[in-house]
């Protein structure tokens, strides 16, 4: 009998340590597979199980969670949904996450290691810390200025400190409400549907990911070049420049809008945007210095994110001359997004040093506490500081006495640069709008905002439609909105 008894304890025994082996096969060896399984929902019951940390724009929540009472739980809500989906993205349980929803999903979702004290225990358990909060840059009166002047039309606004790179704005136009995408049932699936369908792209991230020819405003640049390699030495000597200006190796001849441009100095060809003065400069200054100095302002490069991925501005770097003469005043190849042509602004501001931009100040936990912070922000020189000094002088001209008037903001100080973009086949688009400011308060050491403004369907005829007219005002708005007490 007894050993019988000792056979089936044996037997138990054994039993058992086949059980141990096999669940140490399913939770070590076979784990990565079985998480992988598209038919394994426990890290999305997880994921939605907890609410779901907040993005902030001034110290108040701009998401939230709604609890469903359902298997995912937990939904994405958003409050002025269209007025911060350029900056929050969406998360949505049926089609992922998007924008700071998406490189910030980590402390969102309380799955980041430094939201966890007790990292060990947590993998044991399997549990997961609240979810923490992402503090934004955003000013919220210069965010709401940019977006309530777009008023629905398509277009774009950015807006950075030049001393810091901290983006205070960032607006795409039109745009759409996050939350109709936060579930997983029919409504989400038709909001998928027509908001992909929409011919004017509202999910499209006009201010970051959309590039366009920057047109006159790319002038700055040139001035700058030109400046830095002593091809202009005086603002106000005559340039020597023909109108109209016969392209080099070409018949084709280059007009002006308006009349007194042949031979312009540099200050009067900047104040009345004359495309024969800045298309010669080009040239003169020549491909390889009009490059360099281009990509010192951040043209031509890839890695730029804030911290999601800008789209890459573009100035060619194969052009003949008669193409770097178009690309010179912003055409031809030459690309650019707002937020880049905000740098190009905010570098002249900033004495000729260029910050790189940045939306996140901080992260934090559910109590408050820091997780980490943006910290110093690498800078380069994008000019020489005495180039920037005269790019100021230039850019007050205008909107004291050129094509800017409309960006005047009493009691500041305001420089800026108009533009208008041809574009589409035989430049039969009707042509974007473009305007890139910075202000300086009248009781402030240094400037406080730089902007870049572009409006792509400007409700005005296809002769009237320039930037001092159609976006100026709006960068004004944006402008004052940050400047004021």
């Amino acid at each position: 009998m007894t050993r019988h008894i000792r056979h089936a304890a044996f037997f138990c025994a054994l039993l058992l340590v086949a059980l141990l082996v096999n669940a140490l096969r399913v939770q070590v060896v076979r784990s990565g597979v079985y998480d992988g399984n598209p038919a394994n929902r426990r890290d999305s019951i997880a994921r939605y199980g907890q609410p779901r940390g907040d993005i902030l724009v001034g110290g108040a929540a701009v998401t939230g969670s709604r609890d469903t009472g359902e298997q995912l739980r937990f939904e994405r809500t958003y409050r002025d949904g269209p007025l911060y989906a350029p900056v929050t993205g969406f998360a949505s349980q049926e089609y992922g996450t998007t924008f700071l929803e998406h490189t910030e999903d980590g402390v969102l979702s309380g799955t980041d290691p430094l939201l966890a004290p007790f990292p060990l225990w947590n993998d044991m358990t399997r549990g997961r810390p609240a979810g923490g909060h992402v503090v934004t840059t955003l000013d919220e009166r210069a965010q709401r200025a940019a977006y309530e002047g777009l008023h629905g039309r398509k277009g774009a606004v950015a807006a950075v400190e030049p001393a810091t790179g901290r983006i205070l704005a960032l607006v795409s136009s039109p745009s759409y409400d996050p939350s109709v995408l936060s579930g997983n049932d029919a409504g989400a699936e038709r909001a998928w549907a027509r908001l992909n369908g929409d011919p004017d792209q509202p999910m499209l991230n006009r201010a970051v990911r959309q590039t366009y020819p920057p047109g006159s405003t790319f002038k700055v640049v040139t001035a700058a070049a030109a400046l830095d390699a002593g091809v202009i030495r005086d603002l106000d000597e005559p340039t020597l420049s023909p109108a109209p200006y016969t392209l080099p190796g070409t018949r084709t001849r280059l007009t002006n809008e308006g009349e007194g441009c042949r031979d312009a100095p540099l200050r009067a060809a900047f104040e009345w945007s004359c495309n024969t003065v800045f298309a010669k400069l080009g040239v003169d200054v020549g491909l390889a210095r009009m490059t360099r100095t281009a990509e010192a302002f951040g043209f031509n490069r890839a890695d730029l994110r804030i911290p999601y991925a800008a789209a890459t501005s573009t100035f060619d770097t194969s052009l003949d001359r008669a193409q770097l003469a178009l690309s010179s005043i912003g055409q031809y190849n030459t690309r650019a997004t707002p937020l880049q042509m905000a740098m190009v602004s905010a570098a002249v501001a900033n004495g000729g040093l260029l910050r790189d931009p940045y939306l996140v100040e901080r992260t934090t936990r559910r109590g408050g506490a820091t997780v980490a912070s943006a910290g110093s922000r690498p800078a380069r020189q994008a000019m020489l500081p005495s180039t920037a000094r005269r790019m100021r002088e230039l850019m007050e001209d205008v909107v004291r006495e050129g094509t800017g008037t409309n960006a005047a903001i009493p009691g500041a100080v305001v420089g800026g640069k108009t533009g208008t973009a041809q574009h589409g086949v035989g430049n039969a688009g009707t042509p974007y709008a473009w305007f890139v400011s910075w202000a300086q308060g009248e009781r402030e050491f240094e400037p406080g905002v730089a902007v870049a403004v572009v409006v792509e369907d400007a409700s005005a005829r296809r002769g009237d439609i320039t930037g001092g007219g159609v976006a100026a005002p709006i960068a004004r708005a944006v402008m004052e909105a940050v400047l004021s007490p």
